[in-house]
């Protein structure tokens, strides 16, 4: 089992950064990815950026050039840095982990707002 809790969220005006974390605990040595995801009302849940155990980085079209997606194994925390936000950022994100058994363990999500 995995745990997840993210933090970091806030109300922010159009321009400004913030940084997420996600901190991971218990059997954290079976975690293979971890991704930042967000869903904005009436909205489907999207994947905003991604980071594999290999190393390798996804980041969505929506945000890439904004967003870093960055991790620290001997903290169990991924981070999302997000720089020039807009409002079409708003929405709540969530952190979610996929372990080498195939499962998935997800937080319970920060609300991000992005003021005009």
């Amino acid at each position: 089992q995995v745990q997840i809790v993210e933090s970091g969220g806030g109300v922010v005006q159009t321009g400004e950064s913030l940084i997420l974390s996600c901190v991971a605990s218990g059997d954290t040595s079976t975690i293979n990815d971890m991704g930042w995801y967000r869903q904005a009302p009436g909205n489907q849940r999207e994947l905003v950026a991604k980071m594999f155990r290999s190393g390798a980085i996804y980041y969505s079209s929506s945000i890439a050039g904004r967003f870093t997606i960055s991790r620290d194994n001997a903290k169990n925390t991924t981070y999302l840095q997000m720089n020039g936000l807009k409002p079409e950022d708003t929405a709540v994100y969530y952190c979610a982990a996929q372990t080498l058994p195939g499962n998935e363990y997800w937080g319970q999500g920060t609300q991000v707002t992005v003021s005009s």
